[in-house]
């Protein structure tokens, strides 16, 4: 077998906004988090990258990947399948194969995961989605000697959209990586991604808009209605926080979303009024680039418990269904 190192070209990264700066698989740089609440560096989500993708082109039937992570650790609502291993899909992206796990062999007590495939022997499109929760460090990919490989077909939609939001935009609590609602979305439309989801953390401030203002994007979804801690909170930081990106992109398409799990938070209401003033305010003032996702529409109907086990984050079904009422949205955006 022959090895090679993910910052080798032709291997090529995406979701992970600084690897091509700085060689981290980080989401935001020191100096912008230390200037940002506490949990960010407590619960290590600055450096951690949730919609992270490892993308290449190859013959080789056999392929085995290895994630090496800084630590390892238990996360209370989700599995070390969900948390800590990553997914490998081959073929063309909107039709890939599911491959199965990249994950932790020996738990929780050594910081790697790893897995061993089979695809066919025809030159194939890659793509491995890298874990949620933890930093990682270095990824190897092992293919059969003699075996070709070349960089991964561009995506359809290459500008990234830049997701914005709580521990659900992070992934929280699918049983995969590939099963959140933004990588269903984006796998759909064949779009690049960028995962800016931050458990408990992502509350609207400034200096974030600033820094994702410095991002590369086609589209925005804010989608951080979880994270402010009460309406009040929302409310005082929702229009500021939207104003500041139409300041610097005033034609950029914006979507606000608001939290799935409407049945079961009392100012749900409230909560759901701020951001449908945000953006009538916006339309109001001639903003033809403002779109409205309502969540007490995102669980359907029928069955509507099974879309989550806590009350609080959607389980694959929920995640589902958030995607479906999405990509209408974003299709019509990028697809006029």
């Amino acid at each position: 077998m022959q090895e090679f190192h993910f910052s080798q070209a032709p291997f090529k990264v995406y979701g992970a906004p600084l690897f091509y700066k700085t060689g981290k698989m980080w989401r935001l740089p020191d100096e912008l988090t230390a200037h940002l609440p506490k949990e960010f560096i407590d619960w290590n989500l600055a450096h951690r990258c949730p919609g992270a993708r490892l993308c290449f082109r190859t013959d080789s039937p056999v392929v085995s990947i290895r994630i090496l992570f800084r630590s390892i650790s238990v996360d209370i609502g989700m599995s070390l399948y969900a948390a800590q291993s990553g997914n490998m899909f081959a073929g063309q992206r909107q039709k890939a194969v599911y491959k199965g796990l990249v994950m932790p062999r020996e738990g929780y007590n050594k910081p790697e995961a790893s897995g061993t495939f089979h695809k066919s022997n025809e030159m194939e499109e890659v793509t491995v989605y890298l874990p949620r929760n933890e930093e990682v460090t270095d990824v190897f990919i092992q293919l059969e000697d003699g075996a070709n490989v070349e960089a991964p077909t561009p995506y359809t939609h290459a500008t990234p959209i830049l997701f914005y939001g709580s521990s659900i935009t992070e992934g929280g609590c699918c049983s995969m990586p590939a099963a959140s609602y933004n990588a269903l979305v984006c796998r759909w439309l064949d779009a690049d991604y960028i995962n800016m989801g931050f458990s408990g953390s992502a509350k609207g401030e400034i200096i974030m808009a600033d820094y994702l203002n410095s991002l590369e994007k086609s589209v925005f979804v804010m989608d951080y209605d979880h994270n402010a801690p009460n309406a009040a909170h929302l409310k005082e930081t929702h229009a500021p926080f939207f104003r500041r990106i139409r300041e610097h992109s005033p034609h950029l398409p914006v979507v606000f979303m608001t939290k799935p799990n409407f049945d079961y938070d009392q100012d749900s209401k409230e909560r759901r009024q701020i951001i449908f003033d945000t953006y009538q305010a916006a339309l109001d003032a001639g903003d033809k680039n403002v779109y409205f996702l309502d969540g007490e529409t995102f669980f359907g109907e029928e069955d509507r418990f099974a879309c989550t086990n806590d009350c609080l984050h959607p389980n694959d079904l929920g995640m589902y269904r958030m995607a479906k009422k999405l990509y209408p949205v974003l299709a019509g955006i990028l697809n006029p």
